[in-house]
């Protein structure tokens, strides 16, 4: 009897309609078996590492360590020695130490490639956009061009007021326009 009860409601939730989803709100959470983390963390994290794996003074602390495993295993007492002459466990703890650096360091470079992406992205559109600014102002300085080429210019207004005065003192030598200094002759008489 129970089991069939169990039928019945797993029928009826197989036949009722599935919820529709909202994109205007958050996804509802399902429980997951593997523990959750933060790939922006996990990433920082492996850049820092990468970091410190590119350095000097990782070598040096490398260099020490497996000095000092060589000395210790090769110089203490049997009784201490834990990695005889072939090494073994040295071997296995620097494999090991390999295996994870190769991943992080891969992972580290492929966060840089993606900023790499983006900042190209970002100097491309920059540069498209001072393209488009260039052309148009060179367009602006074009059209500045040809409006001052039907302005009046000093130098231009300076030698028609020559031609006049040229002119004037032609028509004034036939009618004494321009009388010399000292003579004052007006057309309109004093009052």
């Amino acid at each position: 009897m129970a089991e069939r009860s169990q039928e019945r409601e797993r029928d009826r939730e197989r036949d009722r309609p599935l919820p529709r989803i909202r994109l205007d709100q958050p996804r509802i959470r399902r429980s997951r078996l593997l523990p959750e983390y933060d790939p922006e963390a996990f990433g920082r994290m492996s850049e820092r590492i990468a970091r410190f794996l590119g350095t000097g003074r990782f070598i040096v602390w490398m260099t020490v360590i497996i000095i000092a495993w060589v000395v210790w295993n090769v110089s203490a007492p049997q009784s201490l020695r834990f990695d005889t002459y072939p090494f073994i466990f040295l071997t296995l703890m620097l494999s090991l130490q390999a295996s994870y650096a190769a991943p992080l360091i891969l992972l580290a470079q492929n966060r840089q490639d993606d900023r790499d992406r983006v900042n190209l992205e970002q100097d491309r559109k920059q540069n498209e956009r001072s393209i488009a600014d260039t052309e148009y102002l060179t367009r602006e300085i074009a059209a500045l061009r040809m409006g001052l080429g039907e302005v009046a210019t000093r130098d231009w207004i300076r030698s028609e007021l020559q031609d006049l005065v040229r002119e004037l003192e032609e028509r004034g030598q036939e009618r004494d326009l321009f009388p010399p200094d000292g003579e004052r002759r007006s057309d309109v008489p004093d009052r």
